[in-house]
């Protein structure tokens, strides 16, 4: 009978114990999956910075989208607000010649986003794309690895000022 109730009491924990370490995970992923820094520049400097440092270090820049722009054709006003995709044909080629890790194109390329707060503080936030090409097989975790690696050294310059 002991064995028995000491055997419920350890399942019960367990269960807790779990639901508990699953809560944290929930609290916390928005700051592991996404980052967010401020820049001591303009918004109109980090955004040329951003465009430049990228280009030197050989990643393009696709696409920009001007969300501030697109909202008011809408009829809302917002703060600056750009969204940078930024792209590595290097990396992207290694993803795109695998057909089972194609599923990863929905977050190709990688975004970077430059805006203003009501503070009137400018901010840069992306994405953990490493962290995220780690829980993934293939391909896929080394390349996000590295394109992590290098789109933070692009970002690293925008907060290095």
């Amino acid at each position: 009978m002991i064995m028995k109730k000491n055997l419920i009491y350890g399942l019960i924990g367990a269960v807790v114990g779990l639901l508990l370490t699953l809560f944290v995970i929930y609290l916390s992923a928005e700051n592991v999956m996404m980052k967010e820094k401020d820049v001591n520049l303009s918004f109109e400097e980090a955004v040329e910075l951003l465009k430049t440092t990228a280009n030197a270090k050989g990643w393009s820049i696709p696409t920009v989208h001007d969300l501030q722009a697109t909202m008011a054709k809408h009829g809302h006003q917002v703060n600056k607000v750009k969204v940078f995709e930024l792209c590595h044909p290097g990396h992207a080629n290694k993803v795109l010649q695998q057909d089972k890790e194609r599923l990863v194109t929905s977050m190709m390329p990688c975004r970077v986003s430059i805006y203003e707060k009501s503070n009137g503080k400018v901010y840069v936030s992306w994405m953990n794309t490493g962290l995220m090409g780690s829980l993934m097989g293939g391909v896929v975790p080394e390349v996000m690895k590295d394109a992590s690696r290098e789109s933070e050294e692009i970002i690293n310059v925008l907060l290095s000022k």
